[in-house]
């Protein structure tokens, strides 16, 4: 890192705390640097949402997923579930490209075949190499940790536990019990926007009037509340129960540093996982779980129509705020302490992330 990359990281640092209530500047959702920053500083050293138990209840059941360039296998090993990396200990091959079930795990380029706790159990041709041995080679294994069902796995052995960052969220949402949740579908979508643009997006409901209409009806937006805790931040508001499929009770937004987004109502959980991509796009993944109940077919597709609605209304936003920060006329805003203090939340995070940066240069 250079001179004037560690001086735009001081910058950043020393504004928040000389107390300024001003936003990230532009550079941060625009500069390759920060992206190589964000990956390693803040998506590599946090909690990151891979899959759910209910996509992992028999023996050699496995899950694929890619976070932050860390391509990842979640596998049930019959004891326990566990994640490696999937990348073959030969020539980096994968062991798997889609979700599935096996008895082992062979890597798609030269046939390596581990056992399903990650040891080797043989590898074509290799007695002709001398000295080898396949004890000698196993996949590494990757931190997992559940919550509700939820797994998550970690690059980084020294962060807070799973039940810290998530402190709270199972009891305030009672009587909604995400561990009766069962995995239902996921959607995938690309947006031409840094990632930290999306986030920002999801923790203020300052922009519902003039960007969602649907979800502004189903809402009560001056009811609409923002709460802090240490790793999370928590928007709710009473649902207007005369319009609502949902049923009575609270819409529940809890976003998770740094990227994972809880959407939970009654009989629905959605989570959202926000990952960057090169050339400044954002891959956002929605999972949707549901409980096995009578009539939730009819629930769910009525979800599925609103999710989309939103969604394409977000897509749009916040492309054209992306459009603005390049544009060159616009460094820093002010933040609304009363709609944004969710926003602001996060930007403190980040600047901690990029501290620890440079506490190690």
């Amino acid at each position: 890192m250079n001179n004037a990359q560690l001086q735009a990281i001081e910058s950043i640092i020393k504004s928040q705390s000389e107390g300024e209530i001003l936003t990230l500047p532009a550079s941060v959702y625009q500069s390759d640097w920060f992206d190589v920053i964000d990956k390693t500083a803040v998506l590599h050293k946090s909690w990151q949402l891979v899959a759910h138990l209910s996509q992992l209840q028999h023996q050699g059941d496995y899950v694929v997923h890619e976070v932050a360039d860390q391509p990842v296998i979640v596998v049930n090993t019959g004891d326990e579930i566990k994640a490696f990396h999937n990348v073959c200990r030969h020539r980096a091959g994968p062991l798997a490209f889609e979700n599935g079930n096996a008895k082992t795990l062979m890597c798609k380029y030269h046939g390596w075949n581990y056992h399903l706790d990650g040891r080797l159990k043989s590898a074509p041709e290799m007695h002709t190499t001398q000295g080898f041995n396949v004890c000698d080679h196993r996949l590494p294994e990757i931190k997992t940790a559940q919550w509700q069902g939820l797994i998550f796995v970690s690059f980084d052995e020294v962060i807070p536990s799973i039940n810290e960052v998530m402190s709270g969220i199972a009891e305030n949402i009672q009587p909604i019990d995400l561990s009766q949740m069962k995995f239902y579908r996921r959607d995938e979508f690309i947006l031409d926007c840094n990632w930290k643009v999306y986030v920002e997006n999801y923790l203020e409901g300052y922009h519902l009037p003039h960007v969602h209409p649907g979800l502004s009806r189903l809402l009560d937006y001056k009811s609409y509340q923002t709460e802090l805790s240490q790793w999370h931040s928590y928007q709710y508001s009473p649902l207007d129960q005369s319009d609502s499929f949902y049923g009575q009770g609270q819409a529940h937004y809890y976003f998770v540093y740094p990227n994972t987004m809880l959407n939970i109502l009654p009989n629905r959980l959605q989570t959202n996982q926000v990952l960057p991509l090169i050339n400044n796009q954002t891959k956002v993944i929605f999972d949707y779980y549901y409980p096995n109940i009578a009539d939730i077919e009819q629930l769910i597709a009525q979800d599925q129509s609103f999710s989309d609605e939103v969604q394409d209304e977000d897509i749009m936003i916040c492309e054209a705020v992306q459009k603005g920060l390049n544009s060159g006329s616009y460094d820093r805003g002010i933040i609304c302490q009363k709609r944004e203090k969710g926003l602001q939340h996060f930007q403190q995070l980040i600047r901690r992330a990029y501290a620890s940066v440079l506490d190690k240069t």
